[in-house]
């Protein structure tokens, strides 16, 4: 047996992670079903909805959903098919695109929010208390410090996103 080699209780917490990060898309998404929506929707619409004018380069969409470009443009060509989103012209910087939430996909957001928040509660977070929740947040951003050690994704970057010089400014 090595150094490197795993414990048993090493090997069950990495199950039980690998475990989470298949069940827990599935069970949001049944959830917001009723809404038509994904939970990755969700999220892009979330993003979308708490940014200014509810605009959003592209680029910094995906910085905030934890995605690719790939993945976020194939999600956003889908939200637009269902009128909840649109893309724009960046008029910063005519080289960028915007993603747009529409009147439509506001009131949808405002539909799902409450089955989302309702899902995680009972899902994820029923049982623990405040420090329960502090605890599971530090553990989380600690794995996803080492996944994204450049700090790329906005989940990482200690809650604050990068900021591309043609977003728009946000007030704290």
């Amino acid at each position: 047996m090595s150094d490197n080699d795993l414990t048993y209780e090493q090997r069950v917490a990495v199950a039980r992670l690998h475990a989470l990060l298949e069940l827990l898309p599935t069970a949001l998404d049944k959830e917001l079903a009723p809404a038509g929506l994904t939970s990755f929707e969700f999220t892009l619409l979330e993003a979308l909805h708490g940014a200014e004018n509810h605009r959003l380069r592209l680029t910094a969409l995906a910085s905030r959903t934890n995605a690719t470009l790939a993945r976020l443009s194939r999600v956003v060509t889908g939200l637009e098919r269902k009128d909840l989103v649109l893309r724009a012209p960046c008029e910063e910087d005519g080289r960028a695109t915007n993603a747009v939430l529409t009147d439509a996909g506001v009131l949808l957001f405002g539909e799902a929010r409450p089955l989302y928040d309702d899902a995680v509660q009972r899902i994820v977070l029923n049982g623990l208390d405040e420090e329960g929740v502090e605890q599971f947040a530090s553990l989380s951003l600690n794995i996803l410090t080492r996944l994204d050690p450049d700090r790329r994704l906005a989940v990482t970057a200690d809650g604050v996103a990068e900021a591309c010089a043609a977003d728009p400014v946000r007030s704290p």
